[in-house]
């Protein structure tokens, strides 16, 4: 089959996969990734993908992203390309706060004034309007994700792609973090695809909640979260959806374990 990412007949904001496939490496080594996923995400949807690890998560997003081709099938987007946030803010550290930024402005050949009251606009959507001239290692983990999420936002695409971005951070910020991304999300009507291994988070956060086979990555549950927002992580109806993903997930792991 054809390996392709098109974009053609897709809503600005939507994403499609078609029987995606991702194999790594040829022959009797070769590692079957992914296995015919097909996903419909609306555009403003919030979409959380869930699996044990190495179960193709990340591979997923990379492929949606165009970071790397899938084997077989095709995936089919909008007409902007995805925004892509990962775990770590992968921040320049020779750079300040607003210079980081800045980054996918000048990439985009924004006029100087244009790039300048952009980045203050990025940056007071992620409450740093104060810290624009801060060099990343004088902030926090959260501030860092922070400026990473206003970087990501400064591609001014409608689909973000977030992998595990609040992974390594404490309870209390990552709790804060979600009610920022919420609002940003509500008030951009941006569609987001996000990875994440916390089941509680998935459940907080996502409009629709995505269970992944272990490897071969494949589709086996999802189920809609009717929980009104705004959320809190330790209600319990997110941490009743929780349980239920967690027992799903535990069976997935155990079978797999077999």
């Amino acid at each position: 089959m054809t390996s392709t990412t098109t974009t053609p007949r897709s809503a600005a904001g939507s994403v499609a996969l078609r029987g995606v496939t991702k194999v790594y490496g040829q022959g009797g080594s070769a590692v079957l990734a992914l296995d015919g996923v097909s996903l419909d995400v609306e555009p403003g949807e919030f979409v959380c993908l869930v699996g044990a690890s190495g179960c193709g998560k990340s591979t997923l997003l990379n492929l949606v992203a165009g970071l790397d081709l899938p084997s077989g099938g095709r995936i089919e987007l909008g007409d902007a390309n995805p925004g892509l946030m990962f775990q770590e803010s992968a921040l320049f550290p020779w750079l300040t706060v607003e210079a980081n930024v800045e980054v996918p402005l000048k990439l985009r050949r924004l006029p100087r004034a244009e790039r300048k009251a952009r980045v203050a606009e990025l940056l007071r959507t992620v409450h740093l309007a104060d810290f624009g001239r801060t060099r990343p290692h004088q902030l926090s983990g959260g501030m860092r994700q922070r400026v990473a999420l206003a970087r990501t936002l400064a591609l001014d695409t409608p689909v973000l792609l977030m992998d595990e971005p609040f992974g390594a951070l404490d309870a209390m910020t990552r709790d804060i973090l979600h009610d920022e991304l919420e609002r940003i999300w509500s008030e951009r009507r941006l569609t987001v695809l996000f990875v994440t291994h916390n089941v509680r988070e998935a459940a907080r956060l996502a409009d629709r909640i995505i269970l992944l086979s272990s490897r071969p990555g494949r589709i086996i549950w999802s189920t809609r979260v009717d929980v009104p927002r705004p959320r809190r992580i330790d209600s319990p109806e997110i941490a009743s959806i929780a349980a239920e993903v967690t027992d799903r997930l535990r069976t997935e792991v155990g079978r797999h374990g077999q």
